[in-house]
């Protein structure tokens, strides 16, 4: 059994994965050698949230900065998806320098205390190319002169499952004498690429009764009359992967670049995706429960990593470290 300690958890996504045992689309994703013995979040509905779905033996809500490593137990492997809004290319306006960016700082500094077998990283595109890749090579060599060996890999959650095409950096980390042992790693290989499961997985119905989720003709008007260069009603095609959900999902917008529904072309009818429906899109299973507010969930849902590719992800490194 691999103890997992998991950093920046939000409401569970990586963890779902890591641990394994549960369904979707009519997929059984085996149960992971895996235990949860440390997990950490600022955000408090993500972590109720987290305690309705996982038995981890220590659950904090609290900020990463103020963890002492000392309080975090031995493990085996360690995940964080340390956040990436300053590293996001939708936003260039954002200073990839601010303490938001720092926050991989901290998740070296604990790697480098407890000396973990592997870790796992995640982030967005952006994270690789901004300032010419300037602060990516930061954060690799940070992590290499803790005493690991770095593989990092852009990621489409697309080929592995999921519907939708999201982009994610993974950088996974092998500890030095662990790898002089086992020799490189290989990330999973694709098991969709080029047959992507489409988005009526998760929509299975354009149309319901509960009219909150639809948008107003003013609304529609507004997104008409709006400027011909801007992203606007990115309707989603049903066969094909949904683009890219964000946090942004309780509030999203017909001017925004947010995927949205087209009911009925006809009547000019839109609407936005149920929390449910965006769960699916980021592989939840239907058992997975959202504490707190519809508008908490849309925010955990769209920050949270997809849980079938990190199971992917989980599974190829219990297959390197089990070589021997």
């Amino acid at each position: 059994m691999y103890n997992v300690v998991s950093l920046f958890c939000g409401c569970g996504g990586a963890d779902m994965g890591t641990v394994g045992g549960f369904v979707f689309n009519k997929k059984k994703y085996k149960k992971h050698p895996c235990k949860l013995v440390f997990s950490c979040d600022i955000d408090q509905k993500a972590i109720d949230t987290y305690k309705a779905n996982f038995n981890s033996d220590e659950v904090i809500c609290g900020d990463v900065c103020d963890l002492p490593s000392e309080n975090v137990p031995p493990c085996d492997i360690l995940t964080g998806g340390f956040p990436c809004q300053s590293f996001s290319t939708v936003n260039p306006t954002k200073d990839p320098f601010d303490d938001r960016a720092n926050l991989y700082k901290q998740m070296v500094r604990i790697v480098s205390a407890k000396q973990p077998k592997v870790f796992v990283a995640e982030n967005v595109k952006g994270f690789m190319t901004l300032h010419k890749g300037e602060i990516f090579r930061k954060v690799i060599k940070a992590f290499e002169d803790a005493g690991y060996k770095v593989y990092a890999k852009l990621i489409n959650a697309a080929d592995y499952g999921v519907p939708q095409k999201r982009e994610r950096v993974i950088m996974v980390g092998i500890r030095n004498d662990i790898f002089q042992k086992n020799g490189d790693y290989s990330f999973p290989q694709p098991t969709n690429e080029g047959k992507w499961v489409p988005l009526s997985v998760a929509v299975p119905e354009l149309a319901i009764e509960n009219q909150r989720y639809y948008f107003s003709e003013k609304a529609v008007q507004g997104m008409k009359n709006a400027k011909n260069n801007m992203k606007r009603g990115l309707a989603q095609n049903l066969d094909e992967p949904c683009l890219t959900v964000t946090s942004h999902l309780a509030k999203v917008s017909l001017n925004s670049r947010d995927p949205v529904l087209l009911v009925d072309p006809a009547k000019e009818l839109y609407r936005r995706f149920t929390p449910r429906e965006a769960a699916r899109i980021q592989s939840f299973p239907d058992s997975f429960e959202f504490a707190g507010s519809e508008a908490c969930a849309y925010r955990q849902i769209g920050n949270a990593i997809p849980p079938v590719m990190f199971w992917h992800i989980t599974n190829s490194i219990i297959n390197y470290l089990q070589k021997d």
